[in-house]
């Protein structure tokens, strides 16, 4: 694998997961998380296994970080192939709770955080004849369970505008991957204010939740197609989770 892959919310679950296997498998990945630190020791591991990793800070409700993202990536490889949008955040609760600043970041990071992600990276895609957006959604858009309204309602947002920007796309210009995880051991619930949802997301993942690497496995898959192959969908969820 020759790509030139970029992804959002790198520096730890399945960004991490992400950008080592893909590394691995001979792409030269381009970071971007919140966490300076994070980024640089995965870098290192990288690098220390003769990959090709750079980083830089990025806030994906910052337009501006996200385009530096790219920008790094033209910069150090010469294009980018992949942008792989994986930052993220759940901090769900009852919708009774109204915890209206809670439901904003949701919608800043996970709807607004992919669309400046297609906005920095369209450009670039187009000049080249060629790219692919792969973003990460969840199944709790496809199974909606109380608590996770607004969350879900987030990630069906992204569903949503991807398959219109696939529609849009049918030149054979740009490619669309949505991938749906279910219960991964992430920190996902770092966010979560409401200490009787966290008890039990915490009891529920601790029990069933499946490793990173498993999506990073389905990420590489939907990349390393022929460019005539489009996977449009992946579910990716625990044998046994309801």
């Amino acid at each position: 694998m020759q790509q030139v892959v970029a992804i959002t919310g790198a520096s730890s679950g399945i960004g991490a997961a992400t950008a080592l296997r893909l590394a691995r498998a001979g792409a030269a990945v381009v970071l971007g998380a919140r966490r300076r630190e994070r980024l640089d020791t995965l870098v290192s591991e990288i690098e220390s296994e003769g990959g090709r990793a750079v980083a830089t800070v990025v806030d994906v409700t910052e337009p501006e970080d996200v385009e530096r993202l790219v920008s790094v990536a033209v910069e150090t490889y010469g294009r980018l192939d992949v942008l792989v949008s994986n930052a993220g955040i759940g901090p769900i609760s009852p919708m009774r709770s109204r915890k209206t600043s809670e439901w904003n970041a949701m919608i800043d990071v996970n709807i607004r955080g992919v669309l400046h992600g297609i906005d920095a990276a369209l450009p670039v895609f187009e000049k080249q004849g060629h790219g692919h957006f792969v973003t990460i959604v969840s199944t709790a858009g496809l199974k909606i369970l109380p608590t996770m309204a607004v969350y879900a309602g987030t990630k069906n947002a992204v569903r949503t505008i991807l398959e219109g920007l696939r529609q849009e796309s049918t030149d054979g210009t740009i490619k669309t991957t949505a991938i749906s995880p279910g219960y991964v051991r992430t920190d996902f619930a770092s966010t979560i204010t409401d200490e009787s949802v966290l008890a039990g997301i915490l009891s529920g993942m601790a029990n069933i939740s499946i490793d990173p690497d498993a999506v990073a496995r389905s990420v590489e898959f939907a990349i390393d197609q022929p460019w005539d192959v489009e996977i449009g969908e992946l579910v990716i969820r625990p044998t046994v989770q309801g």
